[in-house]
C-alpha cells in the first residue's frame, strides 16, 4: 500500500511539473482593417522561434503548446504590411486570444517592362498569325515539320491545302503553274533556280532548315503583285531558345532499289557530294567551240569529252541520312548573340522498272484497241545526293528594339540518272537507247538584316 502512495505522489509531481512547464497557445483571427474581411493564407510566426503557422479559410489560426510567458508575434500577407505585436502574456488557464486587423500596404510601383521573343515556329504561333491575317494565307511550323518525315521544303509544302508538286520540286498554287507564283526567303526575293523558266526549285532546301513556311493564296497589297498563283514564304531559324548540339543518323530501304541491281554510268570522285569532279566538264566551258566532222555534226573524240559509256552494275544497301546542328546563345552586356549552325547530307537510290513510254495516235475505234505510234519501256536508275548547310547568327538588345540578323544557306544537289530503253520507235523500227544524265545544282543566300523599334515614336524600321 505504501509502494501506490508513493507511485501516486511521483505522477502528481510530474503532471504538476509539466503544467508548470507548458501553457496554452494562442488563437487569432486576420481580417482586412476596411473590408473586416478574412485574409486566408496569412503568415503568422513568433520571433525568435521556429514556431509559425498559417491561417485557414476563415483567417483564424492557433498555435498551441507554448511555455509560460511573453511572445512577440508578426504577420506577415501580401501587399500588406507587416504587422509586430509585442508583450503577448501567455498563462497557464486559456489560450489568449487575437484579433488581428492588417492595413493595405498601398505603394506606387515603378514602370516595369517585360521583354520576349516571339517564337514563330510552333502551331500555335502559326494559328495566330493565321486569325490575324487579313487575306487567306496557309501556314507550316517547324514543329509540324519535325513530327514528319519530309526531307526538303517540297514536300513539306505540298502537304499544304491547294498546293501541289510538280517533278518532286516546283511548286502549282490553286491550279497554276510554278511560273506564277513568286517565292521569298527571309523577307527577300529569291532568283529563279532554273535557267529557261521562272520557277524555284523547293527540293534545295531541307526541312531542317525551315523555322515556318507562310503560302498566301489572293493578292494584297502587303506583298508584290507579280504572282497570281501564291506567294510563298520561307522563314530559316533564327536565335535559339536553349543550348544544344543534335546528331541525327537515319537509313531508308525500299524494296524497289535496297540490294536489286542497279546501273549507272562512270561517275567522278566527288558525285558523292554532288558535284562533278571535272569528269564531264567540256574545255573551254559553255562557251567553247565543239570541233565538228565536216559539217555533219559534232566530233565525240577531239573535243575533250568524256567517251566511256561503259555501264556498271551494283546493288545499293539502302539511302543514308545524317544531320547535324549546334544552337547556342551567349549573354554580354546589354546584348543576347544567338547562332544556328546545321549541316545535313542525304545518299539516295530510285530504281523505276518497266515504266511505259508510249506515242498513241488516234484510236482505233473499229478495233477497240489503242494505236501505238510508240510503244516502249523504260528502266531508270537515279542517284540522287544532297549536301546542305546553313549559318545564322542573330544579335538582340536586351530591350529587343534592336536586332541584327547575317542568315547564309548552302545547298548542293547531285542527280545522276540512267534510263535504258526497249521496244518500237515512232517510225516502227526496233529501239534500243540510253540516256545518260547528270545535273548539278549550287544555291548560296546571304543575308544581312536589321529590325529597329522606336518605342517613344511607335515606329520599326526593318533594313535589309
Amino acid at each position: 500500500m505504501k509502494t501506490n502512495k508513493n507511485l501516486i505522489a511521483t505522477l502528481a509531481l510530474t503532471v504538476m511539473s509539466f503544467v508548470s512547464i507548458h501553457g496554452q497557445g494562442i488563437r487569432g483571427i486576420v481580417v482586412d482593417r476596411v473590408s473586416k474581411e478574412p485574409l486566408v493564407g496569412a503568415i503568422v510566426q513568433i520571433d525568435g522561434t521556429g514556431m509559425a503557422t498559417v491561417t485557414d479559410v476563415e483567417g483564424k489560426f492557433y498555435i498551441a503548446e507554448l511555455k509560460q510567458g511573453k511572445y512577440a508575434l508578426t504577420v506577415k500577407y501580401m501587399s500588406y504590411k507587416s504587422q509586430n505585436i509585442d508583450g503577448i502574456q501567455v498563462g497557464l488557464s486559456k489560450d489568449v486570444m487575437l484579433n488581428i486587423a492588417m492595413e493595405v500596404d498601398e505603394q506606387e510601383l515603378n514602370e516595369v517592362m517585360v521583354t520576349a521573343m516571339e517564337r514563330k515556329d510552333t502551331e500555335v504561333a502559326m494559328i495566330q498569325a493565321t486569325k490575324q491575317s487579313s487575306v487567306v494565307v496557309s501556314n507550316i511550323s517547324s514543329q509540324e515539320i519535325k513530327r514528319s518525315q519530309d526531307t526538303n521544303a517540297g514536300e513539306v509544302i505540298r502537304r499544304v491545302p491547294g498546293v501541289s508538286l510538280i517533278d518532286e520540286k516546283f511548286v502549282m498554287v490553286r491550279g497554276l503553274s510554278q511560273r506564277y507564283n513568286n517565292v521569298w526567303i527571309n523577307g527577300g526575293a529569291v532568283p529563279s533556280s532554273e535557267a529557261d523558266s521562272r520557277a524555284f526549285s523547293f527540293d534545295i532546301i531541307p526541312s531542317s532548315q525551315l523555322d515556318n513556311l507562310m503560302i498566301v493564296k489572293v493578292p494584297t497589297a502587303e506583298y508584290p503583285a507579280d504572282y497570281t498563283g501564291g506567294f510563298i514564304l520561307v522563314n530559316t531559324r533564327e536565335i535559339p531558345s536553349t543550348n544544344q548540339l543534335n546528331i541525327a543518323v537515319g537509313g531508308v530501304w525500299n524494296s524497289s532499289s535496297t540490294f536489286r541491281n542497279s546501273l549507272f554510268s562512270q561517275s567522278s570522285s566527288t558525285d558523292f557530294l554532288g558535284f562533278d569532279g571535272g569528269l564531264r566538264s567540256l574545255e573551254g566551258g559553255m562557251n567553247s567551240r565543239l570541233n565538228t566532222i565536216g559539217r555533219q555534226g559534232i566530233d565525240l573524240l577531239n573535243n575533250g569529252l568524256d567517251n566511256d559509256w561503259k555501264v556498271t552494275d551494283h546493288k545499293p544497301i539502302g539511302d543514308l541520312k545524317l544531320s547535324a546542328d549546334w544552337n547556342h546563345y551567349w549573354t554580354f552586356k546589354s546584348y543576347k548573340l544567338g547562332m544556328i549552325a546545321a549541316v545535313n547530307y542525304s545518299n539516295e537510290h530510285r530504281t523505276y522498272i518497266g515504266m511505259q513510254n508510249n506515242l498513241y495516235g488516234a484510236y482505233d475505234i473499229a478495233n477497240d484497241r489503242s494505236n501505238y505510234l510508240r510503244h516502249s519501256v523504260d528502266n531508270q536508275y537515279n542517284h540522287n545526293v544532297r549536301l546542305g548547310a546553313m549559318y545564322n547568327l542573330t544579335l538582340l538588345s536586351k530591350d529587343g528594339n534592336h536586332k541584327y540578323q547575317l542568315k547564309n544557306i548552302f545547298n548542293q544537289i547531285g542527280n545522276n540518272r540512267y534510263t535504258s530503253r526497249n521496244g518500237i520507235s515512232a517510225q516502227a523500227n526496233m529501239e534500243r537507247s540510253a540516256e545518260y544524265y547528270y545535273r548539278s545544282r549550287t544555291a548560296y543566300s546571304s543575308q544581312l538584316a536589321g529590325k529597329h523599334i522606336l518605342r517613344e515614336f511607335g515606329i520599326r524600321l526593318p533594313c535589309k
